[in-house]
């Protein structure tokens, strides 16, 4: 029975759900109203100590659906204000991510590369991808300095994606930035899920599919509670895309097969 319903809710979420990016923009607005400063990720850091005293970061993670990352970030324009866009490999937007960095956000990369690289490998076992974690890094630093390039955006933030090659291992992709020396070579600060960068917040918030919504709650609910807030989304989860949605559960389910 929970099997049908947690299918059941799948399927809502991702093909019969209700466009809610005007609760998005309602969900701003409250923010405004409640004098929290939004911004991206890498504006947070760079004020430092000198940041205003209630922010909420904004970071989007670009998983599936760049037109609804669009439509996310209009509204942030209309309003004023500032965000994180990271975008995997398979949902790059070079005009986006340029239009992105020209209004003052922040366009970089959601990279995957421990996990790409398990699956072409077909790699079983930790101890195998940690003696060819070598090559893993180069891919990223070919894959990184060509969106360098490709948008002319100096990127100094990035985030980890997660993929379920790295739950089947133990080995998330933020590993590969553990790596002091990839991170110089690239003139990476910070990756988004730093533990140095996360303790500077009184809460982490993350969007969730239907019903829940919010993990552990909804922003609305802090505001006045917690003075720093870092609020990650994806376009997923506020406008359904049938052709996107159904790319990448087929993408993912022939993965999972052949896996």
């Amino acid at each position: 029975m929970n099997c049908l319903i947690n299918v059941g809710r799948r399927i809502y979420s991702d093909y019969l759900m209700a466009d809610r990016t005007s609760d998005y923009e309602a969900l701003l607005r409250a923010a405004i109203c409640a004098g929290y400063a939004l911004m991206s990720v890498r504006d947070f850091i760079d004020f430092g100590q000198a940041a205003p005293r209630r922010i909420m970061v904004l970071r989007h993670d670009i998983d599936t659906d760049p037109a609804t990352a669009r439509r996310l970030f209009e509204i942030e324009r209309s309003l004023g204000v500032l965000a994180t866009y990271y975008f995997r490999l398979t949902t790059l937007d070079i005009r986006l991510m340029v239009e992105l960095e020209k209004y003052g956000s922040e366009a970089s990369y959601h990279f995957e590369e421990i996990a790409d690289f398990v699956k072409r490998h077909d790699i079983r076992c930790p101890a195998q991808l940690r003696a060819r974690m070598g090559e893993v890094e180069d891919q990223f630093f070919i894959n990184f300095t060509d969106i360098e390039r490709r948008t002319g955006i100096k990127l100094r933030t990035v985030a980890s994606h997660g993929d379920f090659v790295n739950r089947k291992l133990g080995i998330i992709n933020h590993e590969l930035l553990q790596n002091a020396a990839l991170r110089q070579r690239c003139g990476i600060t910070h990756e988004a899920y730093d533990q140095a960068l996360m303790q500077r917040f009184g809460i982490y918030i993350s969007d969730r599919p239907c019903p829940e919504l919010y993990c552990p709650c909804s922003p609305l609910e802090v505001f006045g509670i917690h003075e720093r807030i870092y609020f990650t989304s994806h376009p997923v989860h506020w406008r359904t895309n049938w052709r996107e949605t159904s790319r990448h559960n087929l993408t993912r389910l022939r993965e999972s097969w052949s896996w």
